[in-house]
């Protein structure tokens, strides 16, 4: 009886993109889209909840169960050349740590501009004394009348520059010790007293930021959970943060920026980037030693995707991402990293390219990429921590 409803939902589904997904976005179209195009295809798909298809319906979710979403990502894909994302600060992080953690008033005020990508967020928690020691930080918030006034400064903030909002950790109680004097709270980037500075990296991209924090205010509504019981929800975003990094979470397909950390690449495709400078036609690559290092990744690849979708299953019957997403944003920052190497070995003085003449812009697209992605090893918690992390909750060694 299930089957023959999801065989409905699915014929549902694939009326409505006929209905929805503009021509030019389809598989196979002769025609560049428009930005309306874009921007019709992302308020049609955001407005029935798609973006966030498993959150429920009342805070503007699609209220879709696992088996329905698993459709809809099978006939998007069939159809439309890509599903279209908001985002994944406030779809992978902040919203599931709602839905767990926020009252009511919080969600129906916050989730809806989440999934429609009204609102874009950034994570305010590390800072320039704090960051693999996450709760030494030092960031002021103090309560007056109806408002928590902020001091201080955060750092290594994706998207800062572009985000509207920010979550973020703040030292509530000077007092306690540290883990207990932290408070999770919410407030808007656009007012006096914020100042965001972007950090140029050495592949030339400025999507960190640090940001300083002068008698900012935070609404006393939006502390979410309790006062001074931020470290737990902390600790849950991170969880969350670091299954988001190594792709168990899903950041969707299309015409997008690759996220940080994002999960291996599909099946073929190191292969058959590699092949114009390796040669070997359209059979086996001609270099063995580069055929054996491709052929060793997408499996490995293969395996870890694999996996996580074993681990994405368990956490939809309600177990959840725990220690395991360290195992796995260790991995996935190790797999982009190998893939960059591969690449650059692969493409010999080809990728030595940063600007003019002489090479096509998906070869200064690569070599910037390889260097960017010696960051995948530090942004959400370094290797380090991670290895940290596995050792004592996972394989129980002692401190």
């Amino acid at each position: 009886m299930q089957d023959v409803a999801l065989e409905d939902f699915r014929q549902e589904i694939a009326s409505w993109l006929e209905a929805n997904c503009p021509a030019s976005l389809r598989h196979g179209a002769d025609v560049e889209p428009t930005e309306e195009d874009r921007q019709a295809w992302l308020e049609a798909y955001a407005g029935r909840g798609f973006t966030t298809p498993t959150w429920p319906s009342e805070y503007g979710g699609g209220g879709l169960d696992k088996h329905q979403a698993r459709v809809l990502q099978e006939e998007t894909a069939r159809v439309a050349s890509y599903a279209p994302v908001v985002s994944f600060f406030g779809t992978s992080m902040l919203g599931p740590v709602l839905l767990e953690f926020g009252n009511e008033e919080q969600k129906q005020e916050h989730l809806p501009k989440i999934t429609s990508g009204e609102i874009n967020w950034c994570q305010g928690y590390s800072e320039p004394g704090a960051g693999s020691d996450l709760a030494s930080l030092q960031t002021r918030a103090v309560l007056e009348g109806n408002h928590y006034v902020i001091n201080g400064s955060k750092i290594w903030t994706t998207g800062a520059n572009r985000a509207d909002w920010m979550f973020c950790l703040v030292r509530t109680d000077t007092d306690a010790p540290k883990h207990d004097g932290i408070s999770f709270v919410l407030f808007d980037l656009h007012q006096p007293g914020v100042t965001i500075s972007p950090i140029q990296l050495i592949s030339g991209a400025s999507e960190f930021c640090q940001v300083f924090f002068e008698d900012v205010k935070a609404e006393k509504a939006n502390l979410v959970g309790p006062l001074n019981g931020g470290w737990t929800i902390a600790k849950r975003l991170l969880q969350h943060e670091r299954a988001m990094l190594s792709g168990g979470t899903g950041l969707g397909a299309g015409r997008r920026k690759k996220a940080k950390g994002a999960a291996p690449a599909p099946k073929g495709m190191l292969a058959e980037a590699a092949r114009p400078y390796l040669g070997g036609g359209e059979g086996r690559l001609d270099d063995a030693a580069m055929r054996d290092r491709i052929a060793q990744w997408e499996l490995d690849s293969l395996c870890f995707g694999l996996t996580l979708r074993r681990s994405g299953e368990q956490a939809k019957a309600g177990q959840g991402p725990g220690a395991a997403s360290s195992m796995f944003k260790l991995y996935a920052s190790e797999m982009n990293k190998r893939r960059a190497e591969i690449l650059m070995s692969a493409r010999g003085s080809a990728a030595l390219g940063w600007s003019g003449e002489g090479f096509t812009p998906s070869e200064l697209m690569e070599t910037r990429g390889w260097l960017r992605s010696k960051g995948n090893s530090i942004e959400g918690g370094t290797s380090e921590v991670q290895l940290n992390v596995i050792a004592k909750r996972v394989l129980g060694l002692p401190d």
